[in-house]
């Protein structure tokens, strides 16, 4: 995957993609937003700055105050990959990402989504 165009795409600007693939299928914002705090440790204020100044991928993923230990338990395939083999650090905190909204989007509980 050498596609690092996403990189530099703004994280504010996919968010509410994310926010509208939940509600649509019933989910809430609320949940959504635990999702990326458990996998990024941010806090609602932190979190809130990242949106504010338009940080790109890159940069929210770097400025994250810790991944999860536990996101090495997200896997499963999510844009025809294998999450757990993805090499590209930033990448694959990026498709853990978007494996989490995926599944939240599909039902699955929280537990399970915060691999508890």
């Amino acid at each position: 995957m050498t596609n690092t165009k996403i990189f530099k795409m703004s994280f504010a600007s996919v968010y509410p993609l994310y926010i509208q693939k939940v509600e649509k299928k019933g989910r809430t914002k609320a949940e959504l937003d635990s999702i990326i705090f458990w996998l990024t440790g941010y806090n609602e204020a932190s979190f809130q700055h990242q949106l504010d100044v338009n940080a790109d991928f890159e940069t929210f993923f770097d400025e994250a105050p810790m991944l999860n230990p536990n996101a090495s338990k997200i896997s499963g395939v999510i844009c025809g990959y294998r999450v757990e083999e993805i090499e590209d650090e930033l990448m694959q905190k990026i498709r853990y990402l978007d494996k989490l909204v995926d599944e939240l989007a599909k039902g699955k509980s929280m537990e399970k989504i915060l691999r508890k």
